[in-house]
């Protein structure tokens, strides 16, 4: 133990991150994007369950709106050059994004719940405003645990310092007592809410028979990409950030140990995974909608037609879209 001082590698971060916005700016946006307009292109039969959908992709697109300016601070070695309240909002969005998707996750797990293992008595009682009236309450609900966030220092007056995700080393204990319970009531209620629903979906869909193949099939693999989500984006997040807050309170008080460093990094990367949030967040798209299901088959077979015809120029192929017209 070394109570003098602590070696942290900070600059895993510039290099670490950058790459992993880049990525996730671009799949993101694209997945995001397409998946938003195959929903309001048919606004008129929106579904129930698609209303929390469609939220989930509104917080991706705001977040991912955010990430140009977080490369250009990562680039030029973590040094903020765009002013306190913009670091504020950027914080904001990000927060918004992560708790506005658990909570729209929780929605869609309640729903599911609901029209499988009581689909008699919720038959007519669920509506459309219904979802929108629950939407509305869960953005105010994430905006009311995040506002005092912006109430921390991020950047402590330095017009190209660092812009912290958490705040200065000052007031880090203070931080900590509120990341904790933001963490109980954003995260560990309803990812408890979550594993209840679907862990009586999967009992109901094991032991009853006459449920319908394909909404098992889209139930479990549903439950697949939210286990993915929970595991590889959320938890870590969620249990390195409260660890690296209490390592920063014992540095503060000049305790340190060698595994403090270890702690730091591992932080870093689940700051990378939780990103990809906004790039699985599409993926629930797919399991609610056949028309997007049935438009991505098309858009492969599309791609492998035209792959194919690159490679046998003098071939005579005719793409899939074209004999589809002339059909």
């Amino acid at each position: 133990m070394n109570k003098t001082s602590c070696v942290i590698s900070f600059d895993f971060t510039s290099r670490f991150l950058p790459p992993v916005y880049i990525s996730v700016f671009i799949v993101g946006l694209m997945a995001n994007g397409w998946g938003l307009k195959s929903l309001l292109q048919k606004w008129r039969k929106l579904k129930i369950i698609n209303v929390f959908v469609l939220n989930l992709g509104l917080a991706d697109i705001l977040y991912l709106l955010t990430l140009p300016f977080l490369m250009v601070y990562h680039f030029m070695g973590s040094k903020w050059i765009f002013g306190d309240t913009f670091c504020k909002i950027i914080r904001f969005c990000f927060n918004l994004n992560l708790y506005g998707s658990i909570g729209f996750l929780t929605c869609i797990s309640v729903y599911r719940y609901l029209a499988i293992v009581h689909p008699v008595r919720v038959m007519g009682k669920l509506t459309v405003t219904h979802s929108v009236a629950i939407s509305i309450m869960v953005w105010l609900l994430v905006s009311i645990q995040c506002l005092p966030d912006m109430f921390f220092i991020k950047t402590f007056g330095n017009p190209t310092g660092r812009c912290y995700d958490s705040t200065h080393q000052r007031y880090v204990e203070d931080y900590l007592n509120y990341s904790l319970g933001w963490t109980l009531t954003g995260f560990c209620i309803p990812l408890l809410i979550t594993l209840g629903c679907y862990g009586h979906i999967a009992i109901v869909l094991w032991t009853r028979k006459r449920i319908d193949k394909v909404q098992k099939q889209r139930s479990l693999t549903l439950l697949l990409i939210l286990i993915l989500l929970f595991s590889v984006c959320y938890i870590p997040y969620h249990l390195l950030k409260n660890l690296n807050l209490w390592v920063r309170g014992l540095s503060k008080q000049r305790i340190c140990y060698e595994w403090f460093n270890g702690v730091y990094i591992a932080h870093q990367i689940s700051r990378g995974l939780v990103c990809l949030n906004s790039v699985l967040n599409p993926q629930l798209r797919l399991c609610g909608n056949e028309n997007i299901s049935a438009q991505l088959k098309e858009l492969l077979q599309r791609a492998r037609q035209m792959s194919s015809c690159s490679f046998l120029s003098n071939s005579g192929c005719v793409p899939v879209a074209q004999t589809a017209d002339r059909d």
